[in-house]
């Protein structure tokens, strides 16, 4: 293992733990029905337990990042959940008419994203940090070119997809604006709360830069 090699402790001071989610580009979240298809997501994973989806927002690129808020999601081992649980993207990735990357962000491991479409499996990308070859060691290396590298890896490349910097991606789930939906509360009052972060019409408003 070579610590720090997938960001946890990089070159630059970029601190992160494992996470996963969903990604995808929206324009809005209007007629999409979104806690209706969390719910049948996690009856289609016979996933237990969770209480809430986490809504974040980057509305420069109106990238969104979904993820559940439950037992089955929490810490090192929650990140790799979304390794297997897929439904959410093929479900959405229908209803939307988008691509949904299904992504597992480990700094310590790897970092993998499977591409959905139309409800079907359309391509996907994984590093082990383990098996990375690097041109000289890791303490050596300077950040330039240490960046250079993760932007090749499937976070990186999905970064650039996006219109974002993979820093930008990575901290997705920490910025503002993210509201958590109460799975079980009222669709509308829901509705509502997404319309709210991510506006039909919005001027692009600055993120924050706080990791």
């Amino acid at each position: 293992m070579m610590p720090g090699i997938g960001g946890a402790q990089s070159p630059g001071g970029l601190t992160l733990k494992a996470h996963g989610g969903y990604l995808v580009r929206l324009e809005s979240f209007g007629g999409l029905e979104l806690l209706r298809l969390a719910r049948e997501a996690l009856s289609l994973d016979r996933a237990m337990g969770a209480t809430g989806l986490m809504v974040s927002v980057n509305r420069r690129r109106k990238v969104v990042r979904l993820a559940f808020v439950g037992p089955f999601t929490e810490g090192r081992q929650g990140a790799h959940w979304y390794a297997a649980h897929h439904a959410l993207a093929r479900l959405l990735s229908r209803a939307a008419n988008v691509t949904v990357q299904a992504y597992v962000y480990d700094p310590d491991e790897g970092e993998e994203v499977l591409a959905y479409g139309n409800g079907r499996r359309v391509g996907g990308d994984r590093v082990v940090y383990e098996d990375v070859e690097l041109p000289v060691p890791l303490d050596e290396m300077d950040d330039a070119a240490f960046k250079y590298m993760q932007e090749r890896w499937p976070m990186g490349h999905l970064a650039y997809v996006f219109g974002l910097t993979r820093k930008e991606l990575l901290r997705l789930h920490r910025v503002s604006p993210s509201h958590e939906l109460a799975l079980e509360g009222h669709d509308a009052e829901g509705e509502a709360f997404l319309e709210a972060l991510l506006p039909t019409g919005q001027v692009a408003l600055p993120e924050s830069d706080v990791l």
